[in-house]
């Protein structure tokens, strides 16, 4: 069989892999403090007997675009959006430490302190509790405190922890399936005091869905390319049959 009949199906195979990383980036365009994925084809030569005359596509994930998305104003309380570089650590699925932008706080009935997709946010010491309470601000430092339930003076703050913000080097960080930035090695970053957070704000994704359209199409084109190739290659092994029948 020629192998230009491989080709471009691997090529067709590698352009619906590219399309399912955009689907994710385009499916995110509306999540809190997410992260785009990049994707990229490159051509690679297929060895074998004989000199290597064809050449196929490969689609690949260099990294993910860590630059910040838009800040809005919500007013809410348990809404924190980071200013500049940083990130709120939270204990992963796997009880792993990882980080993410997302500042789309709540506390639970149990009185945790979780991002809105149900991640447990980390403080000096652990997972962050906090105390039944009329009244909760989140310094620019990441410092919790509260007013306690019940009690008879209403305007006296009490310190109950502070949020773990780090500051890693960029090129130390991997996206993970879960969706987290973790540290290569797994080892926990300490607490930085670089880094800053505005309470009532929040960072929205950093996905360009008119960038993200516009690469579906031409990755639709592309696919549709890559069968065209296919569907001629097989016309042609028909013709060649019929060729070598008549002789």
């Amino acid at each position: 069989m020629d192998r230009s009949l491989y080709i471009a199906m691997s090529g067709a195979k590698q352009t619906l892999l590219a399309q399912g990383a955009n689907a994710n980036n385009l499916a995110n365009t509306q999540t809190t403090g997410f992260k785009s994925d990049l994707e990229q084809f490159r051509s690679m030569p297929v060895f074998g007997a004989g000199y290597p005359t064809r050449v196929y596509a490969m689609v690949e994930k260099p990294g993910t675009d860590l630059s910040a998305g838009s800040i809005q104003t919500t007013g809410r309380e348990l809404d924190v959006a980071i200013n500049g570089d940083g990130y709120f650590a939270v204990q992963g699925a796997d009880g792993k430490e990882a980080y993410t932008r997302a500042g789309d706080l709540r506390v639970t009935a149990e009185g945790l302190l979780q991002t809105g997709s149900g991640l447990q946010l980390v403080g000096q010491n652990g997972p962050i509790a906090i105390p039944p309470s009329e009244k909760l601000t989140i310094g620019s430092d990441g410092t919790i405190s509260i007013i306690p339930l019940g009690t008879g003076n209403a305007t006296t703050l009490t310190e109950v922890d502070r949020i773990k913000m780090v500051k890693p080097d960029p090129a130390s960080l991997e996206k993970r399936n879960d969706g987290l930035l973790h540290v290569k090695g797994d080892q926990p970053l300490t607490a930085s005091a670089d880094v800053s957070l505005a309470q009532g704000s929040l960072e929205g994704s950093n996905v360009n869905a008119i960038n993200a359209m516009v690469e579906m199409i031409q990755l639709a084109k592309n696919f549709e390319l890559q069968t065209k190739v296919m569907k001629n290659v097989d016309e042609n092994s028909g013709v060649s049959a019929k060729l070598m029948q008549m002789g």
